[in-house]
């Protein structure tokens, strides 16, 4: 790992250019570092900020604060913040299907909705083959309209970030076809299936495995003829000490990931390009758990970290379907 820094406690914006939180690990990062850009803190306050998703037709982020049970929204243009939702039922992971509606996953109802445009909720899916699911985390959708999301037992452990209960159901990664509606698990045996994201063609789907043994990794597995099944499972990134969380692609195919806890240098986020390698880095004074990109060109990088938002333009833009 890096022995970059991260800027805890007392944080503050930077004052010049380039931005001293911003690092290039190797030299293919610098085509994305926009040396007039530097990290934003929006907005703070959040318990535990997770599940971040932009709304371009409106000019908003919404962001989830689980233990807050709460649903948060920030508009771009005033910089405003509002609660959207609340009880949020423990809603952790956030995206929007392509029809634009907001999906989201629940800790607290242990289920997976769709927000309609009156406002009212169609839940999507809660059980499989008549077991409860445990705590749906993160999700996103694919260009066939599928809904893909991992369902570990972490909102179950406690009464902060969801209810305390038994387990039904092994921790499993499931895909909701979006024609049918018909659930089927794609992906089984991974220690704490946490965040995922498609490549930008779709042909690749990561899966971040936060309770591997001995280490964390993001697994790799190509999506299957028919897109509706992985087949060749594989280590894309051994984490070592490092804690990956949530983590969307950029239009190029690089990873970038929420990162951190524990030591200093563990905070913020990561950037992975294609071939696994670490290529940059974002030092935050906070973990960050997950992050999205927004903004007018899809090109600002919002991340939520644990008790705050933050906010860096990039030069590049967010693959779709996150």
């Amino acid at each position: 790992m890096s022995e970059v820094k991260s800027p805890r406690g007392g944080w503050q914006p930077a004052t010049y250019y380039p931005d001293p939180a911003i690092h290039a690990l190797d030299p293919r990062f610098e085509k994305y570092w926009l040396k007039l850009s530097a990290v934003e803190r929006l907005t703070t306050g959040l318990r535990w900020a997770e599940g971040p998703v932009w709304f371009g037709d409106g000019r908003y982020l919404l962001c989830s604060d689980i233990p807050n049970q709460r649903i948060l929204k920030w508009e771009e243009e005033t910089g405003a913040v509002s609660v959207f939702r609340k009880p949020s039922n423990f809603a952790n992971g956030n995206t929007r299907d392509r029809q634009g509606r907001l999906v989201t996953s629940e800790h607290g109802g242990r289920r997976v909705i769709r927000t309609e445009y009156d406002g009212s909720i169609t839940v999507l899916m809660d059980s499989f083959e008549g077991k409860r699911l445990n705590a749906p985390n993160d999700v996103i959708v694919k260009s066939d309209g599928s809904i893909w999301f991992t369902d570990p037992v972490f909102g179950l452990l406690g009464n902060y970030e969801g209810y305390v209960a038994e387990s039904e159901i092994d921790m499993n990664v499931y895909r909701i076809d979006g024609q049918t509606g018909k659930s089927s698990i794609v992906a089984e045996g991974i220690l704490g299936p946490n965040g995922l994201c498609f490549s930008p063609d779709e042909k690749i789907l990561y899966i971040i495995e936060s309770r591997g043994v001995p280490t964390r990794k993001i697994l790799a597995y190509d999506v299957a003829a028919g897109g509706d099944k992985i087949i060749n499972k594989r280590v894309f990134v051994d984490a070592g000490p490092g804690t990956p969380d949530g983590m969307r692609a950029d239009i190029d195919g690089n990873l970038w990931c929420g990162w951190g806890m524990g030591d200093p240098e563990l905070d913020g986020v990561v950037v992975f390009a294609p071939d696994g390698v670490m290529i940059g880095r974002i030092a935050l004074p906070e973990r960050c758990a997950n992050l999205c990109f927004g903004g007018l060109k899809r090109n600002r990088l919002f991340m939520a970290a644990s008790q705050s938002i933050y906010a860096l333009y990039v030069n590049t833009q967010g693959a779709l379907g996150g």
